[in-house]
């Protein structure tokens, strides 16, 4: 004879996977939206203070709720603000994670800002802020005229 499950059960049981779906931890959120590529990266990110919810620092088993606003910081001083939208435990393609979350305006300017002046190429100047001085400068220190003014050339002849 085979087992029957009752409504009741039914009910329960559908109570708690609703239950389950409206919790999610942050390092599988980050996951599944594709912020990082492994849970590893994600914990690690985490504990390193780079990862923010509501000017908070996060932990990884911190719970996320629709609306949250958390706070990324990436590579290169980048800071990513999303509102979550979603919530998911499970990876999935690249459309299905960017409906998890909304990227804030300002964020987004600053990201676009960002990629366009690393499209640009790097300032010479930023990359040698202090040190020797190269041929070039060498050159222009060697045609610069040393005349100061003193109290010898203010004086009439």
């Amino acid at each position: 004879m085979g087992r029957r499950s009752s409504p009741h059960r039914e009910a329960a049981e559908a109570a708690a996977d609703a239950a389950q779906a409206s919790r999610c931890r942050l390092d599988k959120w980050l996951w599944a939206a594709r912020f990082f590529k492994t849970r590893a990266l994600a914990l690690e990110a985490i504990d390193r203070h780079r990862v923010w919810v509501g000017g908070h620092a996060a932990k990884p088993s911190r719970e996320v709720h629709p609306g949250d606003e958390i706070e990324i910081r990436e590579s290169g001083g980048l800071v990513r603000t999303v509102r979550v939208l979603g919530l998911s435990t499970t990876r999935g393609p690249a459309p299905v994670a960017q409906a998890l979350y909304a990227e804030t305006e300002a964020s987004r300017l600053a990201r676009e800002e960002a990629q366009r002046l690393r499209r640009m190429g790097v300032e010479p100047a930023l990359s040698q802020p202090a040190g020797r001085p190269t041929k070039r400068d060498r050159r222009e220190l060697g045609n610069w005229d040393r005349w100061s003014a003193s109290w010898d050339d203010a004086s009439p002849s």
